[in-house]
């Protein structure tokens, strides 16, 4: 049963996935409650092309994620202003474009597909010393800057022109939280792969908001629901031989559905 903890690349896999679960509800509540909850396939498919663009110059993968990642978030909140009220055209602009940028690297990229289909589903065998200690340096950071803004996130997630007026630099953390949110999508893209992390960013918020009755609580709940969810997929996946992203996402979806049929009946 535990012989799994056997293959240093699963303890190398666990390490990266037990941080994206703890630092992803922590973006995702906001994001939610906000109403940007597209903003993470946009990054995602951004992150994407951040991955053709360093396999195929021989920069690593995750650092590419990472660049291209907070590329696409400037470029979002420049084009929300742009658009103004119509400011989620801004998303789909930028995740055309990473989709469209992806497509057209991962064509020179020897052996393009194999490499790009891990980073886009995840994969538990690939992850190597560097990107471990990168993921948890990145996931650390996030994990800290949450916490430093937790009451400015509190206060902006309901009421972004009154925590204007109480003197909070509203601009300033919307643009932090969506920086952060670059960073956990390209941490994850190892383990969960690019296209599932959005779904990891909103499904375990969702399941807490179910239930919960506060932000505290539902931040708590959200936390514990995302390292369910992470962590037992990636258990399951390795045993039964499934991609950890789409498993770890299915997974979610379930105890989403349980959660919500349950909470109906009582």
């Amino acid at each position: 049963m535990f012989d799994i903890f056997s293959y240093p690349f699963m303890i190398r896999a666990f390490l990266v996935a037990f941080m994206i679960a703890l630092c992803a509800p922590c973006i995702g509540l906001p994001i939610v409650l906000k109403r940007f909850s597209a903003i993470g396939d946009a990054t995602s498919h951004s992150a994407l092309s951040g991955i053709a663009f360093g396999l195929l110059f021989g920069i690593n993968p995750i650092v590419g994620a990472v660049i291209f990642s907070v590329v696409a978030v400037l470029s979002i909140e420049k084009l929300r202003k742009v658009f103004g009220a119509y400011q989620e055209i801004a998303t789909v602009v930028i995740m055309s474009a990473g989709i469209g940028l992806t497509a057209v690297l991962s064509a020179f990229i020897k052996n393009g597909a194999a490499n790009i289909n891990s980073f886009m589903f995840g994969s538990i065998v690939a992850i190597s010393d560097f990107e471990l200690w990168l993921s948890l340096a990145l996931s650390a950071a996030v994990m800290i800057v949450t916490l430093l803004l937790y009451k400015e996130n509190f206060a902006i997630a309901f009421d972004e022109e009154d925590a204007a007026l109480c003197g909070m630099p509203v601009k300033l953390i919307n643009f932090i939280i969506m920086l952060l949110t670059a960073i956990v999508v390209s941490v994850a893209s190892r383990i969960v792969g690019a296209l599932m992390i959005s779904s990891l960013l909103v499904i375990p918020v969702a399941t807490a908001m179910l239930v919960s009755k506060s932000y505290k609580q539902t931040m708590i709940i959200s936390i514990i629901a995302s390292e369910l969810i992470t962590l037992l997929g990636l258990y399951i996946s390795f045993y039964l031989n499934l991609r950890p992203g789409g498993t770890i996402v299915l997974l979610g979806v379930v105890i989403l559905v349980a959660t919500a049929v349950l909470g109906k009946k009582k």
